[in-house]
């Protein structure tokens, strides 16, 4: 996916001293010069000595922009690279500085895409995470699914499901069920995901979940929850999770993504609760046809505030 911007570092890991990173096997060495991001394809002490890429201006230095607390580096014709393509995360400050320890770097031996189809489906949580999000018990569920050219959105509501353990523990509920919406949207170029829960009663839980695309089989996560409104134990604990529940991920993941990098003849088996994955995968793969005949146009903005879609209480997160 060419033309778009991902996520690389959190703002506070980068310095003076150049850090690498890496989209699609491109390299990005990050530093600050003035107190400002610089990106560049090379180290800045080998960088006269190397041809520049097409990513890259005529000095050899990729777009960068800070926004939300996170470094973005942008992928593709350097002349396109627009504030405008940055995906909204409404639930984040927009000039960052939430607590670190709502933060956390996390890496997937699988690609980007099988990741985010694992994650659209919102069903596996209560299977795969149970332990943290609940089981699948509840008296009623519904699936919907919204989308556009350039993004993919679940909607997943229950009444009466199963109190999550981690909420009973840390939010001290007591009652044995809760409604819940779950939400899934994801940036498609970008390989982007933000999840908003909201449990009533509980705490909302949401959650800027990116997947940037190291290599082929590699994704690195530069996870962000903002949980500041929620009770103090459930504020510290719940990030936390995020690294329990992306070794659950990573185990089902890792061993599937040879695999679903090959074509195959083999028909799906799926349920009325895939239509979402099966939808993500429709939408990939007319993305990246249009991007193979060289249409690298965006025909919807992904900038535009998503705060009714995913249901967020406004209230909660004022900026």
């Amino acid at each position: 996916m060419r033309d778009s911007w991902f996520p690389i570092a959190h703002s506070y890991g980068i310095g003076k001293t150049p850090v690498r990173r890496a989209i699609y096997s491109q390299p990005y060495f990050v530093w600050r010069e003035g107190g400002k991001a610089v990106a560049a394809e090379f180290h800045p002490a080998e960088a006269r000595m190397r041809e520049k890429s097409i990513y890259t201006d005529a000095a050899g230095r990729y777009p960068v922009m800070e926004h939300y607390g996170v470094v973005w580096g942008w992928f593709g014709n350097p002349q396109a690279a627009d504030p405008a393509h940055l995906p909204s995360l409404p639930f984040l400050p927009p000039q960052g500085g939430l607590p670190k320890y709502m933060t956390a770097t996390q890496r997937f031996d699988c690609s980007a895409p099988i990741s985010l189809e694992n994650l659209i489906d919102l069903t596996h949580a209560d299977f795969l995470h149970a332990d943290v999000v609940g089981d699948e018990r509840s008296d009623s569920e519904t699936i919907e699914t919204f989308y556009d050219s350039e993004t993919i959105t679940m909607v997943r509501t229950l009444v009466n499901k199963s109190v999550a353990p981690i909420m009973k523990f840390f939010s001290g509920i007591r009652q044995p069920t809760q409604n819940v919406r779950q939400v899934i949207r994801i940036y498609l170029r970008s390989h982007c995901a933000i999840a908003y829960g909201r449990f009533e009663p509980g705490d909302d839980v949401p959650l800027f979940h990116p997947c940037t695309p190291e290599t082929r089989d590699r994704t690195r996560m530069e996870m962000v929850m903002n949980t500041s409104n929620a009770g103090l134990l459930f504020r510290h604990i719940m990030p936390m999770a995020g690294y329990k529940v992306s070794r659950q991920d990573s185990s089902m993941t890792s061993p599937q993504s040879p695999r679903y990098m090959r074509p195959t003849a083999r028909k799906d088996l799926h349920s009325r609760f895939d239509a979402p994955g099966q939808r993500y995968r429709l939408l990939m793969q007319d993305l990246a046809a249009r991007q193979a005949g060289g249409d690298f146009a965006y025909r919807d903005n992904v900038s535009e505030d998503c705060s009714d879609i995913i249901g967020l209480r406004k209230e909660l997160f004022r900026f």
